[in-house]
């Protein structure tokens, strides 16, 4: 009865003596006078009037919106273009991320921002270097190319003219999936040339590094597009983002190449001296070293080893105390990286890098260097015999 009574009195809006007696309670309970009914009645109508105002309320609140997936674009990767560090990568991971929606609609169309106008230009076979959403020289010397194969004005800038000649025929970008495969490839590479001499193989690192091979990127492109991505967590299955570069399909091999020392360049031609190809290459760091004029392809052959020759290391100190050669394996990480195209000078070549992000550079013993993906494409464009002319 007592929770009765207090129930009454919290629903009538009163707060009264607990120590009236029973009949009282019962009296005004059930017997209520006019003036209690009156009561009674404008408070059982203000109670309808909430009850109908909070359901018009709920059926007409605002519904929550549904918003459309965001679409992946690649127009902040310009902006963007602080380094941010290397990560490693590991076996062990975390779940797979979901594919992300690829925008697909208003293509061909002129590339948006600079990382665009790089990617535009490696599917013509015209390489800027490691894409990184960077403007520098790389990229200036690959437009360069672009005009004068067009017939445009050269001027190594993204002008109206050449605007309306790059573009864009599918997305820039792609999902990709790590595979198992992927992740039993990584494994350490040995820190001198006796180590490196005793590995089955030169392979990927990181799987960071095998991914941006894979998108002829830097990586920290690839960070950039994947900033949810955990690199040194991860399984495969694990989708992400790249450029999706398609380069041009190789329909006949080129007449000749061309190696610009000034400029770092190696370019290839047809018989009609039409552009089939531009890269930029790594050249010897002395003069001395620098072959010029006339050489020929000598030989080809893709994932080559290496041998190690003490003599042609004098500055090193680890030479000098081997004193003897060694045979480095295979692999994207060789020094040669994954093809050897030798020339008919003794010692001299055109060769990978396993370190893409700084070809361009004069640095080498007196080889040409290319990026890894770049030295592939070359390679089914050569031929034993073909004229390579070295130009100051």
């Amino acid at each position: 009865m007592a929770s009765r009574v207090w129930a009454a009195q919290f629903c009538l809006g009163q707060i009264e003596s607990s120590v009236l007696n029973r009949a009282v309670w019962s009296l005004r309970l059930v017997h209520p006078s006019p003036g209690r009914r009156r009561n009674k009645r404008r408070f059982v109508v203000l109670l309808a009037v909430l009850v109908a105002g909070t359901s018009v309320w709920w059926l007409t609140r605002p519904k929550e919106i549904k918003r459309p997936a965001a679409r992946i674009t690649t127009r902040s990767l310009s902006a963007s273009a602080q380094r941010a560090p290397l990560a490693s990568s590991g076996l062990v991971g975390v779940a797979p991320a979901p594919k992300q929606p690829i925008e697909t609609n208003n293509y061909p169309r002129p590339p948006d921002g600079i990382f665009e106008v790089q990617l535009a230009l490696a599917r013509l076979g015209i390489s800027p270097g490691s894409l990184d959403g960077v403007s520098g020289p790389k990229t200036r010397l690959a437009l360069m190319a672009f005009q004068q194969r067009e017939d445009l004005s050269v001027t190594g800038e993204l002008d109206a003219s050449t605007k309306s000649r790059l573009l864009l025929a599918t997305p820039p970008i792609t999902n990709y999936t790590v595979t198992a495969e992927d992740l039993t490839r990584l494994q350490p590479v040995g820190k001198n040339w006796l180590e490196k001499s005793r590995q089955n193989r030169l392979d990927y690192e990181t799987i960071l590094e095998l991914v941006a091979e894979k998108a002829q990127s830097h990586p920290n492109l690839i960070q950039r597009l994947n900033p949810a991505i955990d690199w040194t967590n991860m399984v495969a299955g694990t989708s992400v983002i790249i450029p999706s570069v398609e380069r041009p399909p190789v329909r006949g091999k080129a007449a000749f190449a061309r190696i610009h020392l000034e400029s770092r360049t190696l370019q290839v031609f047809d018989e009609n001296t039409n552009l089939l190809a531009h890269f930029p290459c790594s050249i010897a760091a002395f003069a001395e070293k620098r072959p010029a004029g006339e050489l020929h392809v000598a030989v080809m052959a893709p994932n080559p080893n290496y041998t190690f020759d003490p003599e042609n290391f004098p500055e090193s100190a680890e030479a000098r105390e081997l004193n003897r050669k060694l045979i480095v394996p295979p692999g994207p990480n060789n020094p040669v990286g994954t093809v050897w195209i030798g020339l008919d000078k003794p010692g001299y070549g055109i060769h990978g890098t396993p370190r893409p992000e700084q070809v361009g550079r004069a640095e080498s013993h007196g080889c040409f260097r290319l990026a890894n993906w770049n030295a592939e494409y070359f390679s089914q464009l050569a031929w034993v015999g073909m004229p390579v002319y070295v130009e100051p």
